[in-house]
This record gives C-alpha cells, sequence and structure tokens, in this order.
C-alpha cells in the first residue's frame, strides 16, 4: 500500500515539476485568482531530465507540502463540480530555478485576490510585506507566532498563537477546574518565563474567579518524587506542564504514568503536545489534556469522503495538512467569490466553515489600538488516555 501511494505521489510530483501554475480551462472566462504557495521541493525531487533523485525512497520532508497541496486541489474538485469561477496558481516555494521574490511578484502581476500559503518563519515576513503593500489577504495556514508583523490588515494565522492558547488554558482551568489545586511544573528558561507573563497578564483581566496557580521549577533530571511530593493522594490535582521544550514534556509523562493509579492528576499540556505519540506503552495510564486549533473527530462528511478517497485511491491515512488544505481553499475561496473585491473586510466572517469551526478575530496593537492582523482563536481542548481521545466538551 505504501509502495502505491508512493507511485501516486511521484505521478503528481511530475505532473506539476513542469509548470508551477495550475488553471482550469473549464471554467468560466471571469475568474477570481488565487495564488498558493508550499514547499514541494520540485527541483530536489527531480534532476533537470525530470527523472525522480530518491529512486525507491519518499523524504519525509517532500510530505507536508505535498499534502497540503493535496488538500487543495480535493477543495478545488469540488468547487468545480459548483462551476466556481476560479484560477488558481501553484507556487513551489523551494524552486531553485525561481526565488520566492520572484514568484510573489508574478502573482501580484497576476492579479491574485487572495493568496493561500503554507510557509516557514524566515519567509513570514517578504509574504506579509507583499500582502500589506498590494493590498491582498494572506492565508498562513501553519505557522503558529506572527513573527513580529504589526500593521498589517491583510495578514491571518489560522495556527493560533502561543499567547492565546495560554488564555484559553486560563478559561479552561477557569470553567473545568475552579476549585481543585493547581501546580505549575516548568523548567527554568526565557520561553518558560515568556509563559508565565502571558498567564499572568491574562489573569489580571480574565472574568470570574482567578486560577490560583502554585510554580514549580523542575530539575533537569526530574523524577516521580519531585513531582508527587506537590500532589495529594487523597484529592483530585491539576497539573500544568508549561514548557515547550519537547524532552522536559516527554518526562512529565512518562513520570505522570508511573503514579497515575495512586494519585488522581489530570495532566494539561502545551500546544505542541498535539504532535505526541500517545499510544507509547510509557505514556499508558496518564490522563493528558492539550489546546489545538485543529481537532477534527474525522466524523464529518467532508473528512469522511477524504479518508474515503485516500482509503480507494492512495491506500494511505490523510495527514492533517491534507484537511487543513482543503478547508482553506473552500473556506477562502468561497468567501472571495461571495464578497469580490470586498474579501478584506470579511476575513472574520463565519461563513464556510466546513470542518472546524475558525473563528478569524482581529488582534489590535495595545499602543496604538490598530489592527496587527488576523489570528484564529477558535481552541479546541482534547483529552488523552490509554489511546482513547476525545474532545473536551
Amino acid at each position: 500500500m505504501r509502495k502505491l501511494f508512493f507511485s501516486l505521489a511521484l505521478v503528481f510530483l511530475s505532473f506539476v515539476s513542469g509548470a508551477y501554475s495550475v488553471q482550469d480551462t473549464l471554467l468560466p472566462p471571469a475568474r477570481h485568482r488565487i495564488a498558493v504557495f508550499a514547499p514541494l521541493y520540485l527541483d530536489s525531487a527531480f534532476d533537470f531530465s525530470n527523472n525522480y533523485r530518491y529512486e525507491n525512497e519518499f523524504p519525509k520532508f517532500l510530505s507536508p507540502g505535498l499534502e497540503f497541496y493535496e488538500g487543495v486541489q480535493l477543495a478545488l474538485d469540488s468547487l468545480n463540480k459548483e462551476g466556481s469561477e476560479l484560477e488558481v496558481f501553484i507556487y513551489d516555494t523551494r524552486s531553485a530555478a525561481k526565488p520566492l521574490a520572484g514568484q510573489l511578484k508574478e502573482a501580484v502581476d497576476s492579479s491574485a485576490e487572495l493568496i493561500i500559503a503554507h510557509i516557514s518563519g524566515q519567509e513570514l515576513f517578504q509574504f506579509a510585506r507583499v500582502a500589506k503593500e498590494n493590498q491582498i489577504p494572506l492565508i498562513n495556514v501553519n505557522l503558529p507566532n506572527d513573527g513580529g508583523i504589526t500593521n498589517n490588515p491583510y495578514f491571518v494565522l489560522l495556527n493560533s498563537t502561543l499567547r492565546t492558547h495560554c488564555e484559553g488554558i486560563y478559561r479552561y482551568l477557569q470553567k473545568y477546574h475552579p476549585t481543585e489545586p493547581l501546580v505549575v511544573f516548568r523548567k527554568k528558561g526565557q520561553m518558560e518565563d515568556m509563559i508565565k507573563s502571558y498567564f499572568d497578564a491574562f489573569a489580571k483581566s480574565a472574568y470570574g474567579v482567578p486560577v490560583k496557580m502554585k510554580y514549580v521549577d523542575l530539575p533537569a533530571n526530574f523524577t516521580a518524587a519531585n513531582l508527587t511530593a506537590h500532589l495529594d493522594s487523597n484529592q483530585k490535582s491539576v497539573c500544568l506542564a508549561a514548557s515547550l521544550d519537547e524532552e522536559f514534556g516527554n518526562n512529565i509523562i512518562r513520570q505522570f504514568a508511573t503514579f497515575s493509579k495512586s494519585y488522581p492528576v489530570t495532566l494539561v499540556g502545551m500546544p505542541t503536545w498535539d504532535s505526541k505519540d500517545y499510544t507509547r506503552p510509557e505514556f499508558k495510564d496518564a490522563e493528558v489534556v492539550y489546546s489545538t486549533p485543529f481537532y477534527n473527530a474525522r466524523t464529518d462528511k467532508v473528512s469522511t469522503s477524504i479518508i474515503e478517497y485516500f482509503n480507494t485511491h492512495l491506500y494511505a491515512r490523510p495527514s492533517d495538512m491534507v484537511v487543513r488544505g482543503y478547508e482553506t481553499m473552500w473556506k477562502f475561496a468561497k468567501l472571495l467569490l461571495t464578497h469580490r473585491s470586498d474579501i478584506a473586510s470579511n476575513l472574520t466572517s463565519r461563513q464556510f466553515n466546513i470542518i472546524r469551526n475558525f473563528d478569524i478575530q482581529p488582534i489590535l496593537n495595545k499602543t496604538t489600538l490598530s489592527l496587527d492582523y488576523f489570528e484564529n482563536k477558535k481552541l479546541y481542548f482534547v483529552k488523552w488516555q490509554n489511546g482513547v481521545v476525545k474532545e473536551v466538551l
């Protein structure tokens, strides 16, 4: 099955390696134009004779861009069935033949009305500048930070920032654990201090009963004893792991798993925990909760149809980036078709959410009170325990 998926992926790469723009000639002549940017690595995957460089292998670095494009293409297929008037150009941000600056200029010169991009942190400012200067809405599907972007009403973050997650976690604790003892475990570091500052700042303005946070700095190689010293085996407790460090997160889950039957504890993690493999034996019995803007139970009609397509044609399971590509193209293409030249004034619209319920809100500069950018504020809280995952409602 992996071999078939690999073969079909090569067919796709071979197809798009010959051109960076895709136009559907079956659509009506009066079409709205969308530019899609993704790291496809076509020049890395193929030589000058269009021969695939990796023989029977499919490097992991090719996957995110390919999966994102696949989701975009599936959405375009659906939009095409409706007769949507769209012209879509695909750009490979890792092209050796055409630098990113040239691609962005081409998109502008082609009168693109919307940019949808899977980009790196190093590219963010360049994309945002072009979007602002040319008044083209830019939808960033993957980065969870604003890169210092300010005063840009054309920039949209779909992946919520760390500040937004901290605010969401605080509200979650207020709602679900208002009276339970709360211990915040962390390591020493600048990022950890920033996380604490987010919680402290939001606590000053949050409504309702304030959350009492007891902060505990753990040593580098902490053990279960370092944790249980702050817990009560006779009382339900909540603990927050306030660090983005991957090994810190893995270790704290491992340690909690060892005493989960003796100490009734809910462990709340950071948004980076969404990528962890909770089926690992050493995580067994730990009750873990974390926030994510991209939870998908995959029970809705669109998600099941995407899964069926992948099962039937690719013999593979679609990643979240496939789903993200689909829902982003669907929602914002629909907004463009509906609002046309006024799409920039309707970026916060709740219309056309098809899988996840994006809640795009303006982010105001606290000093100038001017609009800095837009951000998806919708967070889902997900609980994992013994291989079972479910949304906390």
